[in-house]
């Protein structure tokens, strides 16, 4: 199976880089002949590039929800973003968006993909540094992405 994981993020932007950072760890613990691990800043239509050709994508990104606790991990399917489709703009896409557009141009995107959302406690501080509850969740999400590509998926919330 021919395998994705794509890390978002700015990586000088404090927490927001930890997509970035949980592929950075995924360096040397997977086979890079079966997986492609791709670290970007790029979002919304942007993505579709990344994602086409692949039979399965997983994505890694920060998330902030209403009373959250920095360094939960969620794993979610993309139906998870579907109450987050908007299209005000072309420059202005979300990820859910992208992948409804995508479908809907019958692009070849994968059939299955999974997104592991770290709650971060900032995302808007200039620093190349995540904070430590963001930080100690990097290896956590390795571990569940490693096992997500052996085929042992594990529903766990850290």
């Amino acid at each position: 199976m021919k395998t994705l994981v794509l890390g978002l993020g700015n990586p000088i932007l404090s927490d927001d880089a930890v997509g970035i950072r949980v592929v950075e760890e995924l360096e040397g613990k997977v086979d890079q002949k079966e997986v492609t691990l791709v670290e970007t800043t790029v979002a919304g239509l942007d993505l579709l590039g990344f994602l086409t050709g692949y039979d399965r994508a997983i994505i890694i990104d920060a998330i902030q929800t209403v009373g959250g606790q920095a360094g939960r991990i969620y794993r979610l399917d993309p139906e998870a973003l579907d109450f987050t489709r908007h299209s005000a703009s072309p420059h202005d896409v979300n990820l859910a968006t992208a992948l409804e557009l995508g479908k809907r141009l019958e692009l070849s995107l994968p059939q299955q993909i999974i997104i592991f959302a770290i709650e971060v406690a900032d995302a808007s501080t200039f620093s190349e540094e995540c904070t430590p509850e963001v930080r100690r969740a990097i290896p956590a999400c390795v571990e569940m992405i490693i096992q997500e590509i052996n085929g042992e998926p594990r529903s766990i919330t850290v």
